[in-house]
């Protein structure tokens, strides 16, 4: 089995999906390196981190984090781009899973009982093939041992792109473009609301403000990057 893997290697190298170096047997997705040079923030750990400060005064959450910062040119700006445009699928449910090993040993993360992915437009999704935050809700499910649900926060309208947008022009692009389906199964649970990058939270900001309709609800936000610290 060794033989055949050297043998397919050769000619279909597996690569690293952070810096393109090839990756060894034992590696899956990042090499080594990159698994332990990317930049974390360790904010699930910090009550008052600057993810979680995004949102005061806006939302009330339970916590918000993210797991590594995001810097234009660098190497978790890659690794989304690959995972949202670039059909990398694989991508979202490796790190979503490394995302849930940092959680469970946050406090703030203890009694989350289910995970939702910020939704795609069908239209959007069908077209992408995938929603990555759905990709990164998969993986969290695995590592947490907890549901993921794709069917009670759902979205109504297909929004521009929030690239380059100001943060208001975000809040404006988004605020009414989310609806909830039955959802009696999540009156008094604690959600994790999952995405791929936080910038302005404008996104975030206005999942959370339709899923606090719920009775008893009580929402964390976790992401894989955030572009602001």
């Amino acid at each position: 089995m060794s033989y055949l893997y050297d043998f397919f290697s050769l000619f279909f190298p597996r690569i690293c999906s952070a810096c393109g170096n090839t990756l060894f047997k034992h590696e899956d997705i990042l090499c080594t390196y990159c698994l332990h040079q990317l930049p974390k923030t360790n904010f699930c750990h910090e009550e008052n981190n600057p993810v979680f400060r995004t949102f005061w005064g806006r939302v009330p959450l339970n916590h918000a984090s993210s797991m590594y910062f995001f810097a234009k040119g660098g190497k978790v700006q890659h690794l989304m781009h690959q995972l949202k445009y670039k059909g990398k699928k694989e991508i979202g449910v490796y790190l979503g899973t490394l995302l849930g090993n940092e959680l469970k040993m946050s406090p703030f993360y203890a009694d989350v009982g289910v995970i939702i992915p910020v939704p795609l437009h069908p239209k959007r999704k069908r077209k992408r093939g995938y929603n990555q935050s759905e990709m990164i809700a998969r993986g969290l499910a695995q590592s947490l041992d907890r549901p993921y649900d794709i069917h009670t926060l759902v979205r109504t309208y297909a929004s521009e792109t929030q690239t380059k947008k100001s943060r208001f022009r975000r809040w404006e692009n988004v605020k009414e473009i989310f609806d909830l389906k039955d959802y009696q199964h999540l009156i008094n649970r604690h959600v994790l609301l999952v995405d791929d990058v936080v910038t302005t939270g404008a996104t975030l900001e206005a999942c959370a403000t339709m899923l606090l309709q719920i009775p008893g609800i009580k929402i964390s936000v976790a992401t894989l990057a955030c572009a602001t610290h």
